[in-house]
């Protein structure tokens, strides 16, 4: 190992949509960014800057965010064959996107370059050289991802030294090896990293792997044993086929097995709510035997375990569960997880600390309605109405007496239709007074919410600067069909700043009337906050 400080490099926008399932918003992705920035990840990657019109829009949003710490990067490919640097295209849209770091993605693998390129091996150093000096010229941060690196290497490791070589020649401030088929064993990659460092002792390395063998993470620590500086992943390990380096687990081993630097103590104990909050922005959950941050990697369940670990915790757990924003868990009595309430609590703005408080009964209630399928990681607007009811601080802002939702479709075009329309109809009482109102949209929810703001505008004219952002459903038991609980997720943004809320029901509707009214009234909340 050549450095104290190993570079974080997340790709959960890019390579992670790539995940079989997920797809991202705009909003989703703008999310992850700035959790991810808040976290400590050196270097996020945004995506292909033309490739459509969200990552466009991305772009060009994630420059008025100031981040405090995270850069975020563009990736595409070099040039063309046949193209000179300054006339491809591709090239061009990658500075005109306004990225401080471009990662292009290159052939080091002969086959590759004849068989997939199909153009000559010196004409694939070219498009490396140019390319890289054509963006560093512009003044970019610019990482070489070198595709089949470990392929190449076996294959013909004269001709991949060379592509690493026109790289760094070129002024490469990174190249990353990219195991792309996932398919390389821990000593492999550490044998041919290892080389590689020595046949370029200036150059800096990074290492990018797959999962298809399940050594991705091995892989990629074997890669920094080697050498390696930097670190690609995604969060969870979410990629295509079996996924990619898992970056959380990797940077947890890192700093607590190997002694390294990367997010830093304090950032790794969010790292558990990181992993939970981005998997429920990806509207998947996180297995519970995940390491580090599933619900079990720190649960003991009766016998020797359950006995000893009150004793001798170091018997049973490999490191301490807090340092990474876990908690250690007897599955026969649930007495972990106080000291976490109380730091979200606070962070909403709840004092849990007075003695009259029953922390232990609101996380109670909390887990019991978690095991009902709520989930409050990307939720604060529904976990925070729910301490203001345990602290008898709620005042519902409106009480419903009923809604009806009708969709209507009045011509037959097949599956492609999209001229389908819902009616909501909503009676509401603010206070002694009853509204009736009744609103449209192109979906249900849509139609509940425009009826709502109506029916309601007049006593809270706030609502006018609300705005649902994002709605997302999940079937909680997939094997009961339409029958299966259901769980509605919503985002809503006030112009100072967005929140989510949750809602669950057998019926969708229902659930996301629920989501909705938390939304609500929880931006009703911070409204009267602000004033």
């Amino acid at each position: 190992m050549t450095a104290k400080h190993i570079l974080t490099y997340d790709s959960t926008l890019r390579d992670g949509e790539q995940c079989e399932g997920i797809t991202l918003s705009l909003e989703d992705k703008l999310r992850i960014v700035q959790r991810l920035d808040e976290f400590g990840i050196d270097y996020i990657e945004g995506g292909f800057p033309a490739s459509n019109p969200k990552d466009v829009a991305f772009f060009q949003q994630v420059q008025q965010m100031g981040l405090r710490h995270a850069q975020i990067a563009a990736f595409g490919s070099t040039c063309r064959k046949g193209v000179a640097a300054e006339e491809d295209q591709g090239l061009t849209d990658l500075l005109a996107c306004g990225a401080p770091v471009v990662t292009i993605v290159g052939k080091t693998w002969d086959a590759q370059v004849e068989r997939a390129l199909r153009t000559t091996l010196d004409e694939n150093l070219r498009m490396i050289a140019e390319s890289v000096a054509f963006l560093k010229a512009a003044g970019r941060r610019v990482v070489f991802d070198a595709e089949h690196y470990f392929d190449g290497f076996k294959t013909n490791r004269s001709y991949a030294l060379r592509c690493v070589e026109a790289a760094l020649r070129a002024g490469a401030d990174s190249v990353d090896l990219c195991e792309t088929n996932g398919g390389c064993l821990p000593f492999e990659v550490e044998e041919v990293v290892a080389a590689t460092v020595e046949r370029f002792p200036e150059g800096n390395f990074g290492i990018h792997c797959h999962n298809d063998s399940g050594c991705a993470v091995a892989n990629t620590l074997a890669a920094v044993r080697a050498g390696a500086t930097e670190v690609q992943g995604t969060v969870n390990g979410y990629g295509e086929r079996v996924g990619n380096t898992d970056l959380l687990t990797v940077i947890a081993n890192l700093e607590l097995k190997m002694g390294l630097d990367t997010v830093g103590a304090h950032s790794l104990e969010q790292l558990t709510s990181v992993s939970h909050y981005i998997a429920e922005l990806c509207n998947v959950s996180v297995p519970a035997h995940y390491p580090y941050s599933g619900t079990s990697a720190f649960a003991h369940k009766g016998g020797l375990h359950a006995s000893a670990i009150a004793r001798f915790p170091e018997a049973y757990e490999h490191t301490k569960p807090a340092l990474v924003g876990n908690s250690s868990r007897m599955l026969v009595s649930e007495l972990a997880g106080k000291a976490s309430l109380l730091q979200k609590a606070a962070s909403l703005g709840f004092d849990l600390s007075a003695p009259w408080i029953d922390e232990q009964a609101i996380l109670d209630e909390i887990k019991d309605r978690e095991a009902r399928g709520f989930s409050y990681e990307v939720a604060d607007g529904s976990l925070g109405l729910l301490l203001m009811r345990k602290l008898g601080a709620y005042r519902p802002s409106f009480t419903l007496e009923s809604f009806r939702v009708i969709v209507d479709d009045r011509e037959d075009t097949g599956a492609l239709a999209k001229d389908a329309m819902s009616e909501a109809t909503i009676k509401i009482h603010v206070g002694d007074k009853r509204f009736v109102a009744t609103g449209e949209g192109a979906g249900p929810v849509g139609a509940l919410d425009n009826a709502l703001r109506l029916a309601i505008a007049e006593s809270y004219p706030q609502v006018a600067q609300m705005e649902l952002t994002d709605y997302k459903v999940r079937l909680l038991d997939e094997s009961q069909g339409t029958d299966a609980i259901t769980r509605v997720t919503i985002t809503t943004s006030d112009g100072h700043g967005s929140w989510g809320s949750v809602g669950v029901s057998e019926n969708v509707i229902e659930a996301s009337w629920n989501a909705l009214v938390d939304s609500i009234e929880y931006g009703l909340y911070r409204a009267r906050s602000r004033s």
